[in-house]
């Protein structure tokens, strides 16, 4: 655990170094995947972009409204806002409706613009979770496995609030490998698609399952509490979303692949 690296006289914050990197790396994927899907790469390049402002931004205005009751009784915390991550959820919801108005604006093919854009959100979010790592947050609960990790930064203690000396699950390895694991399978999906649209409710689905379970390791507070205490927001949130996805999926193919597949002028929406 590094939360801050020093190279010389600047101290930079590893977590906004990470995210730099897994940001390179989902747009190197996102022009990919542009390329194959036959889209103009710069253009979706420049919508990945605003998609990661959106993102940033939507995932920090859930984490304020998840304790909105805190930030406004001390509000000098809100600086607190710009170290955090956010919830991600916030960011994927703000960033599909930039996506949305983005594809509107310069005449995208909805469907096919966000399959080229799913693989490369999920490889950020595999190598993000490394950032959270090195800076101590998204931790994990008490553990008792070989595997549990123990977190000794003061630093990160006194900024973020990690617990200190005491073995956690490593709850952001666990999803960066299940992150990894969803991009290599939605790399393999994208040249055998039977629709446009398949790859990215492929990935909303995946993940969302996936985060639900997930949820059952993190230790941090503030996750929201539902029915009782029994989920976190980030579950119902996955709830919601697998419904949709129930919902879009058979809809979607059932557009498209009745006129012939993602090569037909109808499936090209």
């Amino acid at each position: 655990m590094h939360p801050q690296l020093t190279i010389g006289p600047f101290t930079l914050h590893t977590y906004g170094v990470v995210l730099a990197l897994a940001f390179l790396a989902g747009l190197w994927a996102t022009s990919r995947q542009a390329k194959r899907q036959g889209l103009e790469a710069q253009r979706v390049t420049d919508m990945a972009i605003w998609v990661l402002i959106a993102g940033l931004v939507g995932a920090k205005l859930l984490l304020f409204g998840l304790d909105w009751r805190f930030y406004v009784a001390h509000p000098r915390e809100l600086v607190s806002l710009l170290r955090s991550g956010g919830v991600f959820y916030g960011g994927l919801v703000a960033g599909l409706l930039v996506a949305w108005w983005y594809a509107r604006r310069y005449h995208l093919p909805a469907w096919r613009t966000a399959d080229a854009l799913a693989p490369g959100v999920i490889l950020g979010q595999a190598i993000g979770r490394f950032g959270c790592l090195s800076a101590g947050c998204c931790w994990g609960r008490p553990a008792n496995v070989p595997w549990a990790i123990t977190f000794r930064d003061a630093y990160a203690a006194r900024t973020i609030g990690t617990p200190l000396d005491t073995p956690l699950h490593p709850s952001q390895l666990y999803e960066s490998a299940v992150a990894f694991l969803i991009f290599a399978f939605l790399l393999w999906l994208a040249p055998r698609k039977r629709f446009h649209g398949q790859v990215v409710l492929a990935y909303v689905a995946l993940y969302s399952a996936a985060r639900f379970v997930l949820e059952f390791w993190r230790g941090d507070p503030d996750r929201g509490t539902w029915f009782g205490g029994e989920l976190s927001t980030s579950q119902v949130v996955a709830l919601v979303l697998l419904l949709a996805v129930a919902v879009l999926f058979p809809r979607v193919r059932r557009q498209q692949v009745g006129s012939g597949g993602p090569g037909t002028p109808a499936a090209a929406a």
